[in-house]
């Protein structure tokens, strides 16, 4: 896909949220052996360092991977945003990643409390951001588990609009209006946990298409969310779930999408 500055970002990424550090490198190793040339990363993952082992030793030209990485949700001021970034860098040992994102907009504690809405500390983050895009640290910037009003905040003091917000989306529970928000706003819509944790082998649905069309129930996940023109980030360890998650080349008929839709 095309984010509305140019920059081109591989729909399918390697998500490593909850992968120890010790063992990231070599699963990247694997990944970008497959096919990956996404890989998403996090301050709060603790895996940086490993992540950016991981690039360096595939072999692949740094400019030919496509690289994410957060300021952790509990940074809310420019002057730790900013060092964050320095930190970030440090530990991928990366000049410059592809996507820089603020990872929540509230702390996580506080996560879906309704307690405190931090549009002020947002946009100082934000404003850092802008900085490091601008300083040719980050080739793009956007946000994570923004709503639609937490946009709407940044849009009203930012220089640079955001060019992606990554929110959990699953086949199971795509959050629609916001997706449909987000295209309004050119801003690429990511979904992280798209195979649901490993819950949606257990929807019925998806259980039959994958059996009607011979394919492993987080192929059809991950194909129906493409489907929707959605960057997908699935997570795993395992050569083999590694290969399974990258092999899409298959499309799925618009009837089984459109019992998917009816299902959310």
């Amino acid at each position: 896909m095309k984010l509305y500055n140019n920059v081109i970002i591989p729909d399918i990424g390697l998500g490593t949220w909850l992968t120890p550090n010790d063992n990231v490198a070599s699963i990247i190793v694997d990944a970008i052996k497959i096919g990956y040339r996404h890989i998403d990363t996090a301050q709060a993952y603790e895996n940086e360092e490993g992540v950016g082992k991981g690039i360096k030793e595939s072999g692949i030209k740094r400019e030919d991977i496509f690289v994410t990485t957060k300021v952790a949700a509990e940074i809310k001021n420019y002057k730790d945003a900013k060092a964050s970034i320095e930190e970030s860098l440090n530990k991928l040992d990366l000049d410059y990643v592809d996507l820089l994102l603020i990872h929540c907009p509230v702390p996580w504690d506080e996560y879906g409390s309704g307690r405190y809405n931090y549009f002020k500390e947002n946009v100082e983050v934000w404003k850092a951001l802008e900085e490091a895009y601008n300083a040719g640290k980050a080739r793009s910037i956007g946000v994570s588990n923004f709503q639609i009003s937490d946009l709407e905040n940044i849009f009203s003091h930012c220089v640079i609009r955001p060019m992606v917000n990554q929110v959990y989306a699953s086949p199971t529970q795509v959050p629609f209006e916001l997706v449909n928000y987000c295209k309004e706003h050119n801003i690429v819509f990511e979904a992280y946990s798209p195979l649901s944790h490993g819950k949606a082998k257990d929807n019925k649905i998806i259980q039959e298409i994958a059996i009607k069309n011979n394919k492993s129930f987080s192929r059809i996940c991950l194909k129906y969310l493409l489907s929707k023109d959605l960057v997908v980030l699935p997570k795993a360890s395992s050569y083999d779930h590694l290969k399974e998650n990258f092999d899409l080349d298959f499309n799925l008929d618009s009837k089984d999408i459109k019992l998917i839709d009816d299902n959310n």
